[in-house]
């Protein structure tokens, strides 16, 4: 029992009651966010679209997606974290009960477009938000348990959007609309705002980092555009899994459900395994981490070069879900170090641009490098894991200053009130 309370205080103790209210809020919106999961099926299905057209109607999603990532950094910062997720969830709710009950493709078309938007706002104001009320020293368990509830929610969706999807379309919509409300009460009700602003004195003071407050200065500070870069050649990567891979499995004769099984293997180990991962890489430094988490990712696509059976996509899948869950702490972490404190929703937008644009790259390149390339387009992906698994390396100690700059810079802030703690979610 003792070495279970270990572990549980290692994995999720000493957290603020606020971030585990924003770890609820999370994962009751991943849980129900199931409706566009299943657009383009409802559109060819029930609206008659051709593929093309929900294929641009799905694309407009997307698209909406950047903006809104944008938007909700820039507004998180301005308006605040607890505005920004509450307008963004009541809007989405809105959207989706309009969509529900839309019938002309050109009117779905736009509401998707705004859907996207919506749906990509609460990013950066719940990171932002979880990185200003839980401690340095503690953000690393945080984010891992903001992965875990991210992907156990993403699994629950897909089991309740085919059951709704093979009901009624409109349910789908409308449970997802439900869900999305039930997020915006519990933030309407548990979530204080959280942003503050430093004291006149600090934000006087001369701070190298921040020479122009805003967006630009997150789209020209160096350092955090390397560590960007390296985050989107692993979310390149991780794409792989969504784009290029069925493509790859069909050609060796296997069909949907052995997809499916691989990819729901992927999802069974992050949900039973990511628990464990603060123990493993805590005590380790994250610039090695993240190498090494890129390294495995490597290895598993570039295993797929002589994959022609099922077995060996299954165990390739372990290889680079491992990598994947190593990932998720360390670098959601030294996101938030290399953010100056107000600026750090605007940093967030910037860094989770990054998959977006890999939804756009990896299948557009994939499949002409997979065409081309045929097996060989694995060992292309496995090279480029490797070269950003060495990036990492070589960025990781200039990083590291600059984010001991960053704190020397801000230590003259006012301390935060300290918040109640609790073991878990209530």
């Amino acid at each position: 029992m003792r070495s279970v309370r270990r572990w549980w205080d290692d994995t999720a103790g000493g957290l603020p009651a606020t971030f585990w209210y924003l770890w609820a809020g999370l994962l009751i919106n991943r849980a129900g966010a199931f409706a566009m999961l299943f657009l383009s099926l409802y559109l060819t299905d029930a609206r008659g679209a051709s593929p093309a057209l929900a294929g641009t109607v799905v694309g407009a999603y997307g698209a909406g997606g950047a903006v809104g990532v944008l938007l909700g950094g820039v507004l998180a910062d301005r308006w605040g974290r607890r505005a920004t997720l509450l307008a963004a969830h009541v809007g989405a709710a809105g959207l989706m009960v309009a969509l529900a009950f839309s019938r002309h493709l050109a009117v779905i078309a736009v509401l998707a477009a705004l859907v996207g938007v919506v749906h990509s706002m609460p990013s950066p104001a719940f990171v932002a938000a979880i990185v200003d009320v839980v401690p340095a020293h503690r953000r690393s368990r945080a984010f891992n348990l903001q992965f875990w509830a991210f992907n156990l929610g993403m699994a629950v969706a897909s089991l309740l959007a085919g059951l709704l999807a093979e009901a009624s379309f409109v349910a789908l919509f409308l449970v997802d609309a439900a869900a999305t409300l039930t997020t915006t009460l519990v933030i309407a009700a548990k979530v204080p705002e959280t942003l503050t602003r430093p004291p006149l004195s600090a934000a006087l003071r001369p701070d190298p980092v921040r020479r122009r407050p805003g967006l630009h200065t997150a789209l020209t500070d160096r350092t955090f555009l390397v560590f960007v870069g390296l985050t989107f050649v692993l979310a390149v990567l991780t794409m792989q899994t969504s784009t290029i891979m069925p493509l790859a499995m069909r050609a060796d004769g296997l069909g949907p459900s052995a997809y499916g099984l691989v990819v729901a293997l992927g999802g069974a180990l992050i949900v039973l395994g990511q628990l464990f991962v603060p123990r493993l890489i805590d005590r380790h430094r994250r610039d090695r981490v993240l190498a090494l988490s890129t390294g495995l990712l490597a290895l598993g696509f570039g295993a797929l070069a002589v994959a022609d059976r099922l077995p060996v996509y299954l165990t390739a899948a372990v290889v680079w879900t491992v990598g994947s869950m190593l990932a998720a702490p360390p670098n959601a972490q030294i996101n938030a170090d290399l953010a100056p404190p107000d600026l750090r929703a605007r940093y967030q937008s910037v860094f989770y641009l990054t998959f977006p644009a890999a939804s756009f790259v990896a299948p557009t390149l994939g499949g002409v490098s997979l065409q081309y390339l045929g097996a060989g387009h694995w060992l292309v992906v496995g090279g480029l894991g490797l070269l950003a698994a060495g990036g990492h390396l070589l960025a990781g100690p200039p990083r590291e200053r600059r984010v001991a700059a960053l704190r020397a810079a801000t230590s003259g802030t006012a301390p935060r009130p300290t918040e109640p703690t609790l073991t878990g979610p209530n």
